[in-house]
């Protein structure tokens, strides 16, 4: 199970690898916290007045498109997307609109993941890190249920109007986006004499704040990335076509880093690090 803040979301983030695992018969459910309904339309070809007057519609309808390419099953949490907020942090949780799913009390917000986690019994459930991947409230608010509900889920006492207690047994956060990933495909792309996407943002980013070093299990995927790359094109209001997440070639990813990345954060079996496989101790 994969625990995402919003539609498209699940595309950009571990999609290869569900693609992967759904196609070697694990069953795979992506748990959407949010409709997205605050989102920005960031491909300037759908920047249009019908499409943010059906802005929830039409990411549902993405998200519909997505799941199906990648062969997952895929629920709603149900809860109101919080908006971006520049430089957010939880201690300015006040500032966001009083629907927002970051606003909601944690026991709450966890409750129906807590439902969803005892329904469909996953041994290895997915989510962001404690800062969110990045600081956007839902993905920060998605990592804080995540930890709650995988917790609760396997307690009797609690949330018992769910049904039979279920304990996952491995918890991961996605680690996608490391320093040493961005370096090999920026220098592959510069050895093939093509121009790199990635060089004003290897000027500007604080490598201090890298995670890569966390990184403990890298499961290969490579042949898969095409099916991640027509997900994410599936969410045509959040992804340009054009843009930069298509600008290197999938040859040369495939050939330096043929691989999305997780760190084992929780697990109840014993395994051996690093991993090549979320069901490491499982199999």
């Amino acid at each position: 199970m994969a625990v995402h803040a919003h539609p498209d979301d699940e595309s950009s983030k571990g999609a290869a690898m569900m693609a992967r695992y759904a196609r070697e018969g694990v069953e795979v459910m992506v748990a959407t916290c949010t409709g997205g309904e605050r989102g920005d339309v960031l491909n300037p070809k759908m920047d249009r007045p019908e499409v943010w007057r059906d802005l929830a519609e039409i990411r549902s309808k993405e998200m519909a498109a997505a799941r199906e390419i990648l062969g997952v099953q895929q629920a709603w949490l149900g809860f109101v997307d919080s908006g971006y907020l520049e430089g957010y942090t939880p201690a300015r949780v006040d500032e966001l609109p009083e629907d927002s799913f970051a606003r909601v009390p944690v026991e709450v917000a966890a409750a129906p993941l807590v439902r969803l986690i005892r329904e469909f019994r996953p041994q290895v459930v997915t989510t962001y890190d404690e800062q969110g991947g990045y600081p956007h409230a839902d993905h920060i608010m998605c990592h804080t249920v995540t930890m709650e509900a995988f917790e609760a889920a396997g307690d009797p006492e609690r949330y018992q109007e769910f049904g039979e207690p279920w304990q996952p047994s491995k918890l991961y956060y996605d680690m996608g986006f490391s320093k040493d990933r961005i370096l090999a495909q920026h220098e592959a792309m510069l050895a093939a004499g093509l121009e790199s996407p990635w060089a004003e943002a290897i000027e500007k980013w604080d490598w201090s704040r890298d995670k890569g070093g966390r990184v403990t299990t890298r499961v290969p995927c490579g042949e898969y990335f095409s099916i991640r790359d027509d997900a994410l094109r599936a969410h045509a209001t959040q992804v340009d076509p054009d843009g930069q997440w298509f600008r290197v070639p999938l040859d040369i990813q495939q050939k330096v880093w043929p691989t999305e990345d997780f760190e084992l954060a929780k697990s109840l079996v014993e395994t051996s690090l690093p991993e090549d496989d979320l069901f490491a101790g499982l199999r």
